[in-house]
């Protein structure tokens, strides 16, 4: 290895390669706070507030499920909630599938358009 490689210089470089460890050390953390700024907290936020939303649900809420299913909340249980998405057709579902409270009036509007 001595023909790609000076002894000179790879005397030189086991002298150095002993300290860089501490900043490889640095950079790691640092990279951990980084992805917890951008990824972890975001989502922590996020779920908390869906939790909130979901607490609040209930009867008469008009909402809009995971699935697009746009209805008004005809009864609401610790898990499940039932949904009126048109005259006389109720559905059933978790709670937690439902992704936006509207406001009242919002299906009224629907309708029309």
């Amino acid at each position: 290895m001595s023909f790609f490689i000076s002894d000179a210089l790879a005397e030189g470089t086991q002298a150095a390669a002993a300290q860089p460890g501490g900043e490889q050390f640095i950079l790691l953390i640092g990279m951990v706070v980084l992805f917890y700024f951008i990824l972890i907290r975001p989502q922590q936020k996020r779920a908390k507030e869906h939790k909130k939303m979901v607490s609040e649900i209930g009867k008469g809420d008009e909402v809009v499920t995971n699935g697009g299913i746009l209805g008004k909340v005809t009864q609401v249980g610790e898990q499940y909630l039932s949904l009126e998405i048109a005259d006389n057709v109720e559905i059933k579902l978790q709670i937690q599938s439902v992704g936006t409270v509207l406001p009242k009036g919002s299906i009224k509007a629907a309708k029309k358009d």
